[in-house]
């Protein structure tokens, strides 16, 4: 029979079925996390998909709503006609007969990602753009011809000092009724000693506002109580553009090849965040600590950051600029606008506030990461890299700062690996290996246990394994390399096979079983165990190697030898082990003490920035100072990505690593390549050229 290719996201898990299976069949074959609690007879929703159409050049898929089978009435009892019209069909009933791209939504997901950005203690005077003002209003009289308005303002003159003060036009309709319910008493909010933002009867003392960091995988939220500062929730979500592409240069050009797609993708992550608002108002209300019910009208200003493309696209601006040279901005200054513009469900008079973006590829969501970190006040040299599908770089002190975007793609995130998946219970996050046995013992996301510290079950809990996510990835392969099983240039050693019945023979590669199976229940669809493949660690190369490269040439900018401070920031930077990711290539050489998780800098960014308008202006200043450097047009990257693609390298030395790992020892003539070579190479760009790649 013929097959068809299938792509799930937002896993990433893909393969080939034959024509006639079912999505729920071929998300089981596959591994792809889809729920089903009536055992795939169309008699609940929890199998409910969304076909994805349009180019998908990347996966080389064109995916139609032709490529599945009719829609049954089943599926016609069981999801309203607004669904059905949008694309959702029960995947226990929708038959592949062509090449599909399926959204597997969050609450069809039997185990779902988990979205770790906690917020963080920060120690800042908070001076909020918001400020609440409660006066008393003079009545109406016959002979005093002012509007309510007008002795509005006079009143908060009076009370506060903010002078020729507007209104948000949709507030008038409730002056008169809020002044006559409070009894001439009434709480008003002024936005930058401008504007009258909200009103309410009484006296309202509080006022809320958002945090939001728009990342290309996760959108992490925090609601904050202005004045004070206090986090009341955090919570995540996966973002759902995560359909029309994994990373950003697929979004790019899925809007490219689709008129209208990047409307589709503006309305998604707009759908999302009103999403995440509500989850959020369901937490806070939930907190017995929290003595007021919160409602989405106390929610009166938000920050937003991002990078580019997610801030082009939350804006409702179309990516296609980005996506190639010179990488043009539609704008790169900071932004203030109504909530009401961007189509968010909070107060009526609501507003939006935008950092600056620092360039084409480096958003506002790296200078967040910045105005977090604050390495324009400290001496010592600091590297700050957020690692994603695009990672976002800055190197330098007080001195000078220099920033870069490195396309590392998904691969880190567990996308386009043989058995990779997001972080969720049951994804292998740390590996070791046994260098003589080549035994593996690895530990699962939901359990505390080791492989080895228990039975099978224990181990793995509930889920049992369910694939390895980004940061077991990088242990697995790190350690693969101390273990032997690979060389210095990422090849599986075939010959290892006489040690151990862990390596596979796939034919002209090798591979490298972690397990063997994952679950212990002969009846299960997914005994296939979990592999390491060549292509996984060919993958990872590329990776790494772009982000080295990347570091490489702002260290030449800055004329660096030697960094002093790592600090990794976002959600997957707070969960790799410095020694490992250094191990791997990921980094450069640098004292491991120094190497350090900063969490989800650009969201604490963010928090500062909602509660401090001199943060603003602090950031704003800095983005000024700032030197971008555009990696795709650097005739000395391609060089260095070449030697970057070696574990750990080809060339450079991990002295400080070195002494807690035993690395090879380079050969005199790879150290004369590290000093001489490197010498050689800049005087060849100081000649010019140009390097063979493209982003």
């Amino acid at each position: 029979m013929s097959t068809h290719k299938i792509v799930f996201t937002p896993s990433g898990i893909r393969g080939e079925v034959e024509t006639g299976t079912d999505i729920l069949s071929a998300a089981r074959e596959l591994g792809a996390d889809v729920a089903s609690i009536c055992g795939g007879n169309g008699l609940c929703t929890r199998c409910k998909v969304k076909l994805s159409t349009g180019s998908f050049p990347k996966h080389q898929i064109e995916s139609d709503t032709d490529h599945l089978s009719p829609i049954l009435a089943t599926e016609r009892k069981q999801i309203n006609d607004a669904d059905l019209s949008e694309g959702y069909r029960l995947s226990c009933q929708a038959k592949i007969q062509g090449d599909v791209v399926v959204d597997v939504p969050a609450q069809s997901q039997t185990h779902q990602q988990v979205i770790r950005k906690e917020a963080t203690q920060i120690n800042i005077e908070n001076k909020p753009a918001v400020k609440m003002v409660t006066v008393e209003v003079e009545e109406p009289e016959l002979d005093s011809p002012s509007g309510d308005l007008e002795r509005l303002k006079d009143s908060i003159e009076f009370e506060a000092g903010f002078t020729h003060l507007k209104i948000e036009t949709s507030l008038l309709r409730q002056l008169q009724p809020a002044l006559r319910k409070g009894k001439w008493q009434v709480t008003v909010a002024v936005y930058d000693g401008e504007r009258i933002i909200g009103i309410w009867p009484g006296k309202q003392e509080k006022a809320y506002g958002l945090a939001v960091d728009i990342g290309s995988t996760t959108i992490a939220g925090h609601l904050i109580e202005l004045a004070s500062g206090e986090v009341l929730a955090s919570q995540g979500l996966m973002n759902p553009q995560i359909r029309f592409g994994e990373d950003l240069m697929s979004r790019v050009s899925y809007s490219m090849m689709n008129p209208g797609g990047d409307v589709k993708m503006t309305q998604a992550v707009r759908e999302g965040i009103n999403h995440l608002v509500d989850q959020l108002l369901i937490v806070a209300s939930d907190n017995p600590d929290n003595k007021q019910q919160i409602t989405k009208d106390l929610i009166l200003d938000a920050t937003f950051v991002g990078n580019p493309v997610m801030h082009h696209i939350f804006l409702g601006i179309d990516p296609v600029e980005l996506g190639g040279a010179p990488f043009a901005l539609a704008t790169q200054e900071s932004l203030k606008m109504p909530a009401k513009d961007l189509n968010l469900n909070l107060a009526a008079g609501a507003q939006v506030y935008l950092p600056p973006c620092i360039a084409g590829h480096v958003g506002s969501d790296a200078a967040s990461v910045v105005l977090s970190e604050t390495p324009y006040e400290d001496e010592a040299m600091t590297l700050i890299i957020d690692v994603g599908t695009n990672a976002e770089i800055v190197l330098g002190n007080n001195k000078k700062l220099v920033a870069a975007s490195s396309p590392t793609g998904p691969a880190f995130e567990g996308a386009q690996i043989h058995n990779g998946q997001r972080a969720a219970p049951g994804a292998i996050e740390r590996v070791r290996i046994d260098a003589e046995t080549l035994e593996p013992r690895y530990k699962v996301i939901g359990v505390d246990l080791w492989s080895d510290e228990s039975g099978f079950a224990e181990a793995v809990g509930e889920t049992g394994v369910t694939g390895i996510c980004g940061s077991g990835i990088i242990e697995a392969i790190a350690t693969m390399y101390l273990a032997g099983i690979i060389s210095t240039d990422g090849v599986v050693k075939g010959d290892k096979a006489n040690i151990s019945s862990r390596l596979v023979d796939e034919g002209k590669t090798w591979a490298y079983k972690m397990v063997a199976s994952r679950t212990d229940d002969p009846n299960s669809l997914s005994e296939s165990g979990v592999l390491i493949t060549q292509n996984d660690i060919r993958a990872i190369q590329l990776a790494k190697g772009t982000l080295y490269a990347s570091v490489m040439l702002l260290k030449d900018k800055l004329n660096v030898k030697q960094i002093e401070k790592i600090r990794f920031a976002g959600a997957f930077g707070a969960h790799i082990d410095p020694k490992y990711a250094m191990l791997l290539g990921m980094i450069p050489d640098c004292p491991l003490d120094e190497v350090k998780s900063v969490g989800n800098a650009a969201g604490t960014g963010a928090r500062m920035a909602l509660t401090s308008m001199s943060k603003r202006s602090e950031i704003e200043n800095e983005v000024l100072k700032m030197e971008k450097i555009e990696t795709a047009t650097e005739p000395m990257f391609q060089e260095y990505f070449i030697n970057a693609m070696a574990i750990p390298h080809k060339t450079d030395h991990f002295k400080h690593l070195a002494q807690v790992v035993t690395l090879p020892v380079l050969s005199d003539a790879s150290s004369s390549v590290g000093d001489e070579g490197r010498a050689r190479r800049r005087r060849r760009s100081s000649r010019g050229g140009r390097p063979n790649i493209s982003r």
